[in-house]
C-alpha cells in the first residue's frame, strides 16, 4: 500500500493541465445544441403537430398518439443528424442515481431490410425490469413488470460517451401496479398540486394569472481529488468518504482557499464540463473555490423545477465523466474528509406567474406587497407545520455527517427572514384587527406600503439557517451535495401547496361573514404569524444556547437518519400525501423501506472497510513499524547506549501497542454488533442499531489510527494522507 501510495504521488506531481479549447463565438450561440427544445421541435415538426404538442405540454393534459408519432419522427430525425444511433428512456429510480437502458434506431422491417426506426409508441413508453430497482416491497422479484414513460415537459437531449452518441428521454417510472418508483413522478404530481393552489390564490389580488411554475437554482458543491491518489484509497473507492485520515497542519483555517484564484488543472477541467453543460442547455453562471481545500462550486441561472433537477443529476454525471478525463475524481459525498466543510446543494426555491410577477418578491405597490406576503408567511406556516417532514427529505447517512457540524444548517428546521421582513411580521402581530371601511389604510396601518422593492441588500445572509429567505427566494440550504433534490422539493411543493389551500379556505370563510377580502387577507396572515413565530430564528443556528431554545419552542433535533425517517409515516404525513395525490400510503411506507434499507448498507459497507483497512493494513504497518523500533532499540542496549532515546522509542513502541490493541478490540466489537444487528428483522430497528451500536464504533477506531499516523514513519504509512489529498492537484 505504501509503494502504492507513492507511485500516487509521482503521477501526480507529473500531471499536467488538459489543453481545452472553448467554442469559438458566444457562448449562447451554442447553448443548447445538443436539446430537442423549441427551436429543434419547430424545425423539425409540422406545425400543426408542434402546437398539439405545445398546448398539450401548456395545459397538462396527455399527448394524442398522432402527435407523439410526430414528435418521434422528428426526434430521430434531429438525433440521427447530429450522429445519435441509440436512443434510452432516463429516469430517476429510488438509486438516487439515473438508469438508462440504450436501444438501436436500427432494425429490420417485415421482409428483413434494414431501417432506422422510432415509434410514437417506443417514444411514450418502455418496459425496464421494476423488481431489480428498490421498490420497498412494491414488486417481488418474480414480478419484473415496470413502465417508464415521457415527460414531454423536460426536453430529449443527446449524451455522447467514448465517441458514442445515444438520444435521452426524460421520463418517469412506476410499477406494473401504477405506484411511483422515481423521484420525478411524485414531483411532477407535487408542481401540480402547487400550481393550482397558488392560482386560486393568486386570483384575489390578478385575475390574470392563469399558471404558476415553481422555479428552482441548484447551487452543486463537490470535491475534486486524483484519480490516482483516489486510487490508492479504498475507503474513497468503496464509500466516498476517508473513513481515516489525520488532520493536516494546514487545512482550512487560512480562509485562503475560498474565492481565490483557480488551479489550472482545475479551471481546464471546469471549462470542459462547462462547455458539455452548456451544450446541454444546462445554464450554468458560476465556478468558484469554495471554503474548504480542493472544494469548488457552480451554480446554474434558476429555471423551471423540474427541468433544474434533471439538469442536476444531469451536471453530476457530466461532471465525473469530464473528470475523470482530467485524471480528477469528482466526491460528492456530503463529508468526504473529516476537519474540514462538508459539501451541500442549497436549494433557491421561488413561484413566478404566468404574468412575469415572482411571488416571493415584493412589488412597488401596497397591493402587490400583500400579494407577496400571502405567499411569504404561508410558506413560513408551512415549514412550522411540517418541519420534521421538511427534515425527513433530505436525510441520509452521508448528509448525517454534514448537518450541525459547523459548516452546515443544523438538523433543527427553522427559518431565517432577515431583521427587516422580521419586524414587519412582528408588526403585523402586534396590529389589531382593522375596521372594515378604511379601505388602503390596512396598507398603511400594517407598513405594507414601506416594504423596499429590492430585498436583497435590507438584510444579512444566515448561513445557519437551513430556511432562509433571501431577498425573492427561500433558499432550502440542508440538502446533501449528493442528493436528487426531487425529494426536499417533493415535499417543499406539498407543504406549502396544503398552506395555501387552508389559506385560501380561511379567507374565504371571512368573506362570506361580510369582511372585505384585504381584511380577511390580513386577518388570516395574523394568526398565521403568531401561530408559526417559534419556527422564525435569527440567530446562530450552531450554538448550544440555540439547541436549548429550540426544545424550549417545541421544535426537533433529529440528528440522525433512522429516526428522522419516523416522519414519513406518520398518519398527518399520508393524510397531507394522500389528500393531493402525491404519495399512496403504500408509496410511503415502501420509500421509508427503501431509505431505512439505504442507510443500514452504507453504515455496513463502511463498517467492513473500515475493518478491513484497519485489520489488513493499518495494523500490518504499525506492527512492521514497531518491530523496527524494537530492533533498533535492541541495538543501542547491545553497544551500551541505553540512553534517554531509548527510553522515548520503547514510549513508541508501548503507545502504538495500546492504539493497535485498542484498534483491533473495537473492530472485534463493531463486527459482533454487525452481526447482531443483521439479525433484527425490522427494517427500522436494524436500522437504528446500526446507527447506534455500529457506527459509534468507527470513531473508536479512526482515532487510534490517525493517532498511529503520527507515530509511523512517513514512508511507511500506506494511505494517501489528507496532506496529499487536499492539496496536491
Amino acid at each position: 500500500m505504501a509503494i502504492l501510495r507513492f507511485k500516487a504521488l509521482e503521477l501526480v506531481d507529473q500531471r499536467q493541465p488538459l489543453t481545452v479549447t472553448p467554442e469559438k463565438g458566444r457562448r449562447s450561440d451554442s447553448f443548447g445544441q445538443n436539446v430537442f427544445n423549441l427551436e429543434a421541435m419547430r424545425a423539425n415538426m409540422p406545425g400543426e403537430y408542434f402546437k398539439k404538442l405545445q398546448a398539450a405540454i401548456k395545459q397538462g393534459t396527455p399527448v394524442e398518439r398522432s402527435v407523439a408519432d410526430a414528435v418521434a419522427s422528428a426526434m430521430k430525425t434531429w438525433a440521427m443528424a447530429k450522429g445519435a444511433t441509440h436512443y434510452t428512456h432516463w429516469f430517476q429510480p429510488l438509486t438516487g442515481a439515473t438508469a438508462e437502458k440504450h436501444d438501436s434506431f436500427f432494425d429490420l422491417n417485415s421482409d428483413g431490410r434494414p431501417i432506422e426506426n422510432f415509434k410514437g409508441s417506443a417514444l411514450v413508453q418502455q418496459e425496464p425490469d421494476a423488481s431489480s430497482f428498490p421498490n420497498g416491497g412494491i414488486r417481488n422479484t418474480f414480478e419484473a413488470r415496470g413502465y417508464t414513460a415521457w415527460d414531454p415537459t423536460s426536453p430529449a437531449f443527446i449524451i455522447e460517451t467514448v465517441g458514442a452518441k445515444t438520444l435521452c428521454i426524460p421520463t418517469i417510472f412506476v410499477a406494473y401496479t401504477g405506484e411511483a418508483l422515481d423521484y420525478k413522478a411524485p414531483l411532477l404530481k407535487s408542481l401540480a398540486v402547487l400550481e393550482k393552489a397558488a392560482v386560486d390564490v393568486c386570483q384575489y389580488f390578478d385575475k390574470d394569472v392563469q399558471r404558476v411554475n415553481t422555479t428552482l437554482g441548484i447551487e452543486q458543491e463537490y470535491f475534486l481529488v486524483d484519480k490516482a491518489l483516489f486510487d490508492a484509497r479504498p475507503d474513497l473507492v468503496m464509500t466516498g468518504r476517508t473513513l481515516f485520515g489525520h488532520a493536516p497542519a494546514k487545512g482550512q483555517q487560512l480562509e485562503d482557499h475560498y474565492f481565490g484564484s483557480i488551479p489550472p488543472r482545475v479551471h481546464a477541467f471546469m471549462l470542459e464540463f462547462e462547455e458539455e453543460a452548456n451544450s446541454l442547455g444546462i445554464p450554468l453562471r458560476t465556478r468558484h473555490n469554495e471554503v474548504a481545500p480542493n472544494q469548488f462550486e457552480c451554480a446554474p441561472t434558476f429555471e423551471d423545477a423540474n427541468l433544474a433537477i434533471d439538469h442536476n443529476q444531469l451536471l453530476m454525471d457530466v461532471m465525473d465523466r469530464v473528470g475523470l478525463k482530467h485524471n480528477f475524481k469528482v466526491l460528492l459525498h456530503e463529508k468526504p474528509f473529516a476537519g474540514v466543510n462538508g459539501s451541500g446543494k442549497h436549494n433557491n426555491w421561488a413561484m413566478s406567474t404566468d404574468t412575469g410577477v415572482n411571488l416571493l418578491a415584493p412589488g412597488r405597490r401596497p397591493k402587490e406587497n400583500l400579494q407577496f406576503l400571502a405567499f411569504f408567511i404561508t410558506t413560513v406556516k408551512a415549514v412550522h407545520r411540517y418541519g420534521d417532514l421538511l427534515r425527513a427529505s433530505i436525510a441520509s447517512a452521508s448528509n448525517d455527517h454534514r448537518l450541525g457540524a459547523n459548516e452546515a444548517p443544523p438538523a433543527i428546521m427553522s427559518v431565517f427572514l432577515g431583521s427587516m421582513l422580521d419586524g414587519v411580521l412582528d408588526e403585523l402581530e402586534r396590529t389589531a384587527k382593522l375596521p372594515l371601511d378604511k379601505g388602503d389604510n390596512i396598507y398603511l396601518k400594517l407598513g405594507i406600503d414601506k416594504i423596499p422593492a429590492i430585498l436583497l441588500d435590507n438584510t444579512d445572509r444566515n448561513r445557519t439557517s437551513p430556511f432562509a429567505f433571501t431577498g425573492n427566494k427561500f433558499e432550502l440550504r440542508a440538502v446533501g451535495s449528493s442528493a436528487n433534490c426531487s425529494s426536499a422539493m417533493t415535499t417543499l411543493n406539498a407543504i406549502v401547496a396544503d398552506q395555501l389551500i387552508d389559506f385560501k379556505t380561511e379567507v374565504d370563510e371571512l368573506i362570506n361573514q361580510g369582511k372585505k377580502k384585504e381584511v380577511a387577507i390580513v386577518d388570516v396572515l395574523r394568526n398565521y404569524v403568531i401561530s408559526s413565530k417559534n419556527i422564525r430564528f435569527e440567530g446562530n443556528g450552531y450554538s448550544d444556547e440555540w439547541k436549548e431554545e429550540a426544545a424550549r419552542r417545541g421544535l426537533a433535533n433529529v440528528p440522525t437518519t433512522p429516526q428522522a425517517l419516523d416522519a414519513l409515516v406518520r398518519d398527518d404525513a399520508a393524510e397531507l400525501f394522500m389528500r393531493h395525490g402525491i404519495f399512496s400510503e403504500v408509496e410511503l411506507h415502501a420509500r421509508h423501506e427503501i431509505l431505512l434499507d439505504e442507510y443500514i448498507k452504507k453504515i455496513q459497507i463502511e463498517s467492513r472497510v473500515l475493518g478491513d483497512l484497519a485489520v489488513n493494513h493499518v495494523i500490518p504497518t504499525a506492527i512492521s513499524y514497531q518491530t523496527k523500533l524494537v530492533q533498533n532499540v535492541r541495538g543501542l542496549r547491545e553497544l551500551g547506549l541505553d540512553d534517554e532515546n531509548s527510553e522515548v522509542t520503547v514510549e513508541m513502541i508501548k503507545a502504538i501497542s495500546r492504539y493497535v490493541s485498542t484498534i483491533k478490540s473495537t473492530v472485534d466489537e463493531m463486527t459482533n454488533a454487525r452481526k447482531d444487528a443483521n439479525k433484527i428483522e425490522d427494517a427500522r430497528e436494524r436500522a437504528i442499531a446500526y446507527c447506534d451500536t455500529v457506527k459509534e464504533k468507527f470513531a473508536v477506531i479512526r482515532r487510534a489510527t490517525d493517532k498511529l499516523e503520527l507515530l509511523v514513519a512517513d514512508e511507511d504509512w500506506p494511505l494517501v494522507k489528507y496532506r496529499e489529498l487536499l492539496f496536491r492537484h
